[in-house]
């Protein structure tokens, strides 16, 4: 991403973060506030009255603006992968497990998109953008197993566990920044000070998602949302364990990354996983049917 991208993307979630629903979803007025305010400095010291000063208070139109944001960052990192048969079955598939939920609503809802890589990872942006990657989906065995994974993502979201991931970050800094009446002085040169500051929480987040991980107590907190979410939805939870036991012993080249990287052992979550599923009785069943329409929008990936 080239410098000046990644400044007007900084821009984009600084500002909207600091207007929240006023700007809605019309890019065009967004970029219209951000010119403006960049001249003036006006429209920061109205908002910033209004702005949440802790991340327990953070509303889902300033989450929606950060998710966005790392969203981008992430696409610039991955090509998205030109299948739109197979991307229309993971968001059909991905929106009928988000409504067995505990969160099946966001502020501009939940959106999937597999990546163009062989990369075996999952990954969950704030405010409901989830990304599979193609490596992700040949490794699964079944609709059962993907739609499991999907309702892991799905937990991250739900949870809030992007911004759990950042509340040490430099955000808080951030919003104190905002909110002091020095903000009132602020020149064109400390205006671009603080986008810098978020431009680093953005990386904070997009580095965590990608390169480290959740912590792994929410890792295991979303399997357990999955296995829930997954029997609530009519999909058998155990398609996730098989999921998990592909990984075990895995020596591939790819194996430094991604979800090997960023995730507990497959043995550590299995048997988590198993422990779960014990306590909630009769389970559904796998489905012939599912398997089948899952190998015909998967068939070709190579």
């Amino acid at each position: 991403m080239s410098a000046a991208r990644r400044a007007a993307l900084v821009l984009v979630v600084l500002f909207g973060l600091l207007a929240g629903a006023a700007y809605g979803q019309n890019i065009r007025a967004i970029a219209g506030k951000i010119a403006k305010t960049a001249k003036t400095g006006k429209d920061v010291i109205k908002t910033a009255q209004t702005l949440r000063s802790t991340f327990g208070d953070i509303s889902e139109e300033e989450e929606y603006y950060i998710g966005r944001s790392v969203a981008a960052l992430i696409l610039s990192r991955y090509a998205v992968l030109n299948n739109p048969t197979l991307n229309s079955y993971v968001n059909t598939l991905g929106q009928a497990v988000a409504l067995s939920s505990d969160r099946p609503e966001t502020y501009a809802g939940y959106h999937f998109q597999v990546l163009d890589t062989d990369e075996v990872n999952a990954l969950a942006a704030p405010g409901g953008m989830i990304f599979l990657t193609k490596g992700l989906i040949k490794r699964c065995p079944d609709e059962e197993a993907l739609a499991d994974i999907l309702a892991h993502e799905i937990g991250h979201v739900a949870a809030r566990h992007g911004l759990q991931s950042i509340k040490k970050s430099r955000l808080a800094d951030a919003f104190k920044q905002i909110e002091s009446a020095a903000i009132q002085k602020y020149t064109p040169g400390e205006l671009a000070k603080l986008t810098e500051v978020f431009d680093g929480v953005l990386g904070d987040i997009s580095e965590s998602l990608i390169e480290k991980g959740y912590d792994r107590k929410y890792e295991y907190e979303a399997d357990e949302s999955a296995v829930k979410t997954a029997a609530k939805t009519g999909y058998d939870p155990a398609g996730l364990n098989r999921f998990l036991q592909t990984m075990i012993g895995d020596k591939s080249a790819g194996s430094d990354k991604g979800w090997f990287k960023t995730h507990p052992t497959p043995e550590q979550r299995i048997e988590r996983a198993d422990k779960t599923m014990a306590s909630l009785g009769a389970l559904p069943k796998m489905q012939a049917v599912r398997t089948a329409r899952f190998q015909a929008a998967a068939a070709g990936l190579k």
